[in-house]
């Protein structure tokens, strides 16, 4: 039995400095290659941060016998695609979030990893970290009370005019990127929603640069959320009952200053989860998925399940309608 995960990265994204550091930390995890379409490229970012090997093509990367792993960083559209193709060549994926932009993606993905006998993961680094099992915990034993209303929020002030969140080709849009953390945040902690409605203000390429969205559930739960690229950095996660609220201060992603806030009236509690960095949280997750056969935290469905969410969201804001969301 293999006892650690050879990592490789596919694609040189921003995203990897984040997740470089969490595979070098992991005990079982050894971070061995870089994959670009162009050669010079990946041995100027191997060279950077000290990766052993730099492959010129992905295809290299899916038809190394010597990665066991790889973290699918490119534009959301690819996800799926190379998601799907290192399966079937036999690797374990992290894939960046979101998972796919259809319901017919993600059950290719489900399909391929379970053609392949392969561990595929989708890296919502923040739910992989205990204090989000701890608040979804809490909730569930009753600490707020009878739940009433979640929100959330994440924006922050895009102006690399050549980033492709700006491009909707490749999936862009304030939604699919940081919109779908929020929205995970509320179906964490409230279960699947039964209808949504969504508003955006569309750039002059067609992507949201600001959205908002209201998820509502048949027993009488509202959920709240808004994501943009026009705003300063704001981060926001809140679940409020009969008898409390509950604040995940600083949840996207988990930092050390992270904590939960429970507020009764006038009195608060503070509840602090140690547990390593976030994105070493799902490193760790995939490697002990891979070699010791241990559930994911974050399974397939679930994020399958988001990506319905965000899609009815997105369909409401066309539409101008609410939208049913589709059982998964």
């Amino acid at each position: 039995m293999t006892e650690s995960l050879r990592w490789g990265l596919l694609s040189t994204a921003r995203i990897n400095r984040r997740l470089i550091p969490a595979i070098r930390a992991a005990e079982r995890a050894e971070l061995v290659a870089v994959a670009s379409r162009d050669q010079a490229r990946a041995e100027a970012y191997a060279a950077e941060w000290e990766i052993p090997r730099a492959l010129g093509s992905y295809e290299a990367m899916l038809d190394d016998p010597d990665i066991d792993a790889v973290y699918v960083s490119l534009p959301n559209r690819l996800h799926a695609e190379w998601t799907v193709r290192a399966a079937q060549a036999g690797k374990h994926v992290l894939c960046e979030k979101p998972l796919a932009l259809s319901i017919a993606e993600c059950d290719q993905i489900m399909a391929a990893a379970e053609e392949g006998g392969v561990v595929v993961a989708e890296a919502v680094m923040y739910l992989y970290h205990p204090l989000l099992h701890k608040a979804q915990k809490l909730i569930k034993a009753g600490a707020l009370g009878q739940v009433t209303l979640a929100r959330g929020s994440f924006s922050f002030f895009l102006d690399r005019l050549t980033d492709v969140r700006w491009k909707p080709e490749l999936g862009g849009g304030s939604l699919w990127d940081v919109g779908s953390y929020p929205v995970s945040f509320i179906r964490w902690v409230a279960g699947e929603p039964d209808e949504v409605f969504g508003w955006q203000t569309l750039t002059g390429s067609g992507v949201d640069a600001t959205f908002t969205g209201l998820l509502r559930y048949d027993n009488g739960v509202l959920g709240v959320f808004d994501s943009g690229f026009r705003q300063q950095f704001r981060i926001h996660a809140e679940v409020t009952g009969t008898e409390g609220a509950l604040i995940v201060e600083q949840p996207f992603p988990i930092t050390p200053e992270s904590r939960i806030v429970i507020q009764r009236g006038f009195d608060e509690e503070i509840i602090t989860v140690p547990g390593p960095d976030a994105y070493q949280c799902e490193v760790d997750a995939v490697v002990a998925a891979a070699l010791d056969s241990v559930t994911l935290p974050v399974p397939l469905d679930l994020s399958r399940a988001n990506v319905a969410t965000l899609l009815a969201l997105y369909e409401s804001a066309r539409s101008g309608e609410p939208q049913p969301v589709p059982e998964t």
